[in-house]
C-alpha cells in the first residue's frame, strides 16, 4: 500500500510459510532494489529477481517474470513504495500497479492498521476504486493491536468486496534491522536472517489463510511468454565477480547475461581474498556497503595492490557504485585501490533516482554515444566526480564516472534484463584483450 507498511515482512513471510508447506515458491521485487531480493532468496531457496519496467522496458516484464517463476508453483512479487507510486515523467512509471497489469496479476494489499479502525474501509475502498482495471483482490492487515482491534477492522471491511486473507499483530520480532539504505543485506547476517524468516514463516502460517492466497494466485491467467533476451556468445573470458558482505548488490540477470555471452564467473571476496582469482581476465564489482567495511577493505593491501596493478595494465573492469568507491584512492580517509584519481566521502545527502546515461568515450560496455538506463542510490560523493557519462535524471543533468576502452566505473547500476548488449560488449572486450597489457589514461 505504501512504504513502511510491512510489505517485505508479509511477502517474505508468505514465501517462507508456503515453502515450509512444500510449495515451490519463486520471488521477484518491483523496482531496482537489491536488498529485498536477498531476503526473498533465503525465504524461497531460489535467486531473487527484479522487475523494473523503467530500466528494462515494459515488454521485458512478462518474460522476466516467467524466468523468475520457471519451475515454481507460485511467483510472489513484492511491490515498491505505494501501489501507484513510480517514476514520473516520460516512459513507464514502473509502479507496482503497472507491473500487476502487465502480468495480469491480482494484488494483495498490505495495510498498516496500527492507528485506525473504521477508517480502514475508506482506505481500502480508495485503493480498490482508484484504477478500476487493477484487480485488488485481497487484504492482509499488519500491526493489528489486539483481537478486539481485529474485530473492528473486519467489521469495517465487511461491506467491501475485498476479503481479508490475514492479519499480523504488532511484534518486534517481525521488525527488520534498518540502516541508512533500508534493510541490512542478507550477506551481512545470513544466520540471523534465516532464523528470523523461520519465525516469520510460523507466524504467517498461523495468521494468514495460505490456501486462500494460493487460490488467489491461481486466478492469474496463464499466458505464454518468450525467454528474456540473452546476448549471443561473444568470446570466452574469466570474469572475477566481487561479492561477500561488502559487495552483494549484483542483479542475477546481469550474471546470466555475462555467462550467456561467454563469461566464466569467478568468486572474489574483497574482504578476504589476497589476490584476484587465478586466470582472471576481467573484473565486475557491483554495489554494496563498502563504507561499513572500509577499514577491513583498506587492510587487505595485497588485493588492493593486485587490483591496482592489473587494472593499470588493462584488466577489463566494470564497477558500479560501491565498486566505484573501492577503486577510488580513498573512502573517508581509508586508502583503497587508487585505480581512479578520486577520493570518496560519505555524506548525509541521498542521491536517488533513475538515470539515462550516454557514454562520452569508448568503454567496455559500449562505444561513445551508447545510451544506458539505470539508477543511482548512494550517500557518498566522489571528488572529482569524473566525466565519462552524461547523466540525465528527471530534474537533473550531470557528468560522472571514469572510463577507458577497458574500464567503466560510475555510480550507475544497470539491469541487463531488457538489453543484454552491454554484457556481450564486456565479454567481447575481455576476450579480445586476453592478458595483453594496454594502459589507458583515466580521465
Amino acid at each position: 500500500m505504501a512504504s513502511g507498511v510491512g510489505k517485505t515482512t508479509v511477502a517474505a513471510g508468505l514465501m517462507a510459510a508456503l515453502r515450509a508447506r512444500g510449495c515451490k515458491v519463486a520471488a521477484a521485487k518491483v523496482g531496482p532494489d537489491f536488498i529485498d531480493p536477498g531476503y526473498h532468496a533465503v525465504a524461497t531457496g531460489r535467486p531473487g529477481r527484479n522487475l523494473d519496467s523503467w530500466i528494462c522496458g515494459e515488454p521485458a516484464m512478462a518474460p522476466l517474470a516467467g524466468r523468475a517463476g520457471a519451475g515454481a508453483d507460485l511467483l510472489v512479487v513484492e511491490g515498491v513504495m505505494g501501489l501507484f507510486d513510480g517514476a514520473s515523467g516520460g516512459g513507464p512509471d514502473a509502479s507496482t500497479a503497472s507491473i500487476a497489469r502487465l502480468l495480469d496479476a491480482p494484488v494483495l494489499l498490505v495495510v498498516d492498521a496500527s492507528a485506525m479502525s473504521r477508517s480502514v474501509a475508506a482506505l481500502v475502498h480508495g485503493y480498490t476504486s482508484f484504477e478500476p482495471d487493477l484487480r485488488v483482490a485481497g487484504v492482509v492487515l499488519n500491526r493489528v493491536g489486539s483481537p478486539g482491534h481485529l474485530d473492528l477492522l473486519r467489521e469495517a471491511l465487511a461491506p467491501l468486496a475485498v476479503p481479508v486473507l490475514g492479519a499480523l499483530g504488532r511484534d518486534d520480532a517481525l521488525s527488520w534491522r534498518d540502516r541508512h539504505l533500508g534493510l541490512v543485506p542478507v550477506a551481512e547476517q545470513p544466520a540471523t536472517v534465516a532464523a528470523s524468516l523461520e519465525r516469520l514463516a510460523a507466524v504467517t502460517a498461523r495468521s494468514v489463510d495460505l490456501d486462500a492466497v494460493v487460490a488467489l494466485a491461481r486466478t492469474a491467467p496463464t499466458r505464454p511468454v518468450e525467454d528474456p533476451a540473452l546476448p549471443e556468445r561473444a568470446g570466452r573470458a574469466r570474469v572475477a565477480v566481487a561479492g561477500g558482505p561488502a559487495f552483494s548488490f549484483v542483479y542475477r540477470d546481469n550474471l546470466e547475461a555475462l555467462e550467456a555471452a561467454g563469461a566464466e564467473l569467478l568468486a572474489l571476496d574483497p574482504l578476504s581474498d589476497p589476490v584476484l582469482p587465478p586466470g582472471t581476465e576481467a573484473l565486475y564489482v557491483g554495489g554494496g556497503f563498502p563504507e561499513v567495511y572500509a577499514a577491513a577493505l583498506a587492510s587487505n593491501t595485497s588485493l588492493l595492490a593486485d587490483v591496482r596493478a592489473r587494472v593499470g595494465d588493462g584488466l577489463v573492469t566494470w564497477a558500479e557504485c560501491g565498486g566505484l568507491l573501492w577503486l577510488a584512492r580513498s573512502l573517508d580517509g581509508a586508502a583503497l585501490a587508487a585505480v581512479l584519481p578520486a577520493d570518496a566521502e560519505m555524506t548525509g545527502r541521498l542521491t536517488l533516482g533513475y538515470r539515462t546515461a550516454t557514454t562520452r568515450r569508448d568503454t567496455p560496455l559500449g562505444a561513445p554515444g551508447t545510451v544506458l538506463r539505470g539508477h543511482e542510490f548512494h550517500y557518498s560523493t566522489l571528488d572529482p566526480p569524473g566525466d565519462a557519462l552524461q547523466l540525465q535524471g528527471r530534474r537533473s543533468s550531470a557528468l560522472g564516472g571514469f572510463a577507458t576502452p577497458r574500464l567503466l566505473a560510475s555510480y550507475l547500476h544497470l539491469h541487463l534484463g531488457g538489453d543484454p548488449a552491454p554484457a556481450r560488449r564486456f565479454v567481447a572486450t575481455a576476450s579480445a584483450a586476453g592478458t595483453r597489457p594496454a594502459r589507458h589514461l583515466l580521465r
